[in-house]
């Protein structure tokens, strides 16, 4: 299969019949998947901390330290989410949580620690690069050293959140205060040169062109030759209700469901390196959600 050009998805993209964008996206997902599997796992988001210093401008979910719903879960908490998890055959952690301005990394091996001792049988698939970054500052240690020393107690894969889009301009806009493009491909790297497994994440929809949409597709593509540590991709539309961003852009539409699988088709042919490319149905809907898997998805999340 030849490799697609940046120019070559983008005209995908803005000119192809989304019918035809299927066929193929549905066919190359055959080629790699051809017993028909599709596949899933059972799994609860745990937010730890809603508290976050980074006040992204597309989120409704953080708080700052004194607001009077900011909250820190205690290991008892988190536990206790968890046995609820197990009881219903649950298998993964998604654990996320804000930028919180004090939590160092004694804290987050502590909790790493707790939660393989006492719920062995739970993978936890945590903790984005942003978080990452963040720890390492305020730990005063490198990325590297904090991915070293979570790995040693426990913590094996690691979610993709915090990409959004890997351009710099989008990024300046709605969330300054965030890594940037390269430091989030270097974390991810780092990961995988300790043989972490991540997944590479895109949310669109909000002041991104086409080309920086295929550009972030190329930065990831271009990590998975290098490393082959991506174990899935996954987007999802930007959801504004209540954000900073809606009321500084309001010209924001609401992104269409041809839209995103137009994406996710042309995504599944753009990453030809990447296996697994999963349906959000949390965010798309239970009925976008099962259409995703005609357009090149094999997994839903």
């Amino acid at each position: 299969m030849k490799r697609l050009s940046v120019n070559e998805a983008i005209d995908l993209i803005e000119n192809a019949p989304l019918h035809e964008l299927g066929k193929m996206a549905l066919a190359r997902k055959k080629e790699l998947h051809p017993e028909g599997i599709t596949t899933f796992i059972v799994d609860r988001n745990i937010n730890y901390t809603n508290v976050c210093w980074v006040d992204c401008k597309f989120c409704a979910f953080y708080r700052h330290a004194k607001e009077e719903d900011a909250y820190v879960l205690s290991f008892e908490e988190i536990g206790k989410k968890i046995e609820e998890l197990i009881a219903i055959g649950g298998t993964q952690i998604l654990f996320q949580g804000g930028v919180h301005p004090k939590l160092k990394i004694e804290w987050y091996e502590e909790l790493v620690a707790y939660i393989s001792k006492h719920y062995p049988s739970i993978t936890i698939h945590g903790f984005s690069a942003v978080e990452i970054d963040y720890i390492a500052r305020v730990s005063k240690i490198s990325t590297k050293e904090v991915l070293r020393r979570l790995n040693e107690k426990g913590l094996y894969s690691m979610p993709g959140a915090g990409a959004e889009i890997l351009s710099d301009r989008v990024r300046d806009i709605i969330a300054p205060k965030k890594c940037d493009t390269a430091d989030w491909l270097r974390i991810h790297k780092e990961a995988h040169e300790l043989g972490m497994k991540t997944t590479a994440t895109m949310m669109f929809g909000t002041v991104e062109s086409t080309r920086e949409i295929v550009e972030h597709w190329e930065h990831i593509r271009n990590l998975q030759d290098e490393t082959a540590g991506f174990r899935a991709f996954i987007l999802w539309s930007f959801q504004g209700l209540n954000t900073k961003l809606m009321q500084e852009f309001p010209e924001i539409k609401k992104q269409s469901s041809n839209v995103y699988l137009r994406l996710l088709a042309v995504s599944r042919l753009f990453l030809d390196n990447f296996k697994n490319i999963q349906s959000s149905w949390v965010t798309q809907g239970s009925y976008v959600g099962q259409l995703a898997l005609l357009f090149g998805a094999n997994d839903l999340g």
